[in-house]
């Protein structure tokens, strides 16, 4: 039913934006799924279209975690390859982000940078225990661990839930 494509570049720009604030890639991590929660609440999409997987500390942007563990083992294959300047863009010192340059906002919509924001400002600076019960929601649980969460799942969590699961049936 709900279909959305990983937009690679665009991801990067999403990770070097929320660590410029947020370095530590937990707390990045957890920010981005509560931004692509208020994004697809908001306006029916995910910010770069990364899907989710229920990991032991809660929900991770699947590809996005895959640059992370490609920077960071600076292992070149794969999908991570076509995203031009992933290498060059960070690093990743034991848990931290560090961007080597400025984001380019240009690849990011006013509400993403609305909904990134928020979720940096309400997330960014708690503690890795409270961002993970917040992160374990009914979305969160319904998916095996190491299993994909299906964002009809993440829909459901929703307040407009309901309204975006029929429009979704609709189209």
């Amino acid at each position: 039913m709900f279909k959305q494509k990983f937009d690679g570049k665009k991801a990067l720009e999403v990770l070097l934006y929320i660590t410029a604030k947020c370095p530590d890639m937990y707390t990045a991590l957890k920010v981005l799924y509560f931004a692509d929660k208020d994004h697809l609440e908001k306006n029916g999409r995910l910010i770069c279209g990364d899907y989710y997987v229920a990991m032991g500390n809660g929900p991770v942007p699947s590809h996005v975690y895959d640059m992370v563990k490609a920077v960071r083992s600076a292992r070149k294959d794969g999908l991570m390859v076509k995203i031009a300047g992933l290498y060059d863009a960070f690093t990743v010192q034991g848990n931290a982000i560090k961007p080597l340059r400025q984001p380019h906002i240009d690849y990011l919509s006013e509400s993403d940078i609305e909904c990134l924001d928020h979720a940096i400002k309400s997330y960014g600076r708690m503690s890795f225990c409270r961002l993970k019960d917040l992160s374990h929601d009914e979305a969160y649980k319904s998916a095996d661990r190491n299993d994909s969460i299906p964002v009809e799942a993440i829909i459901k969590t929703l307040p407009n839930g309901k309204q975006l699961l029929d429009y979704y049936k609709s189209i």
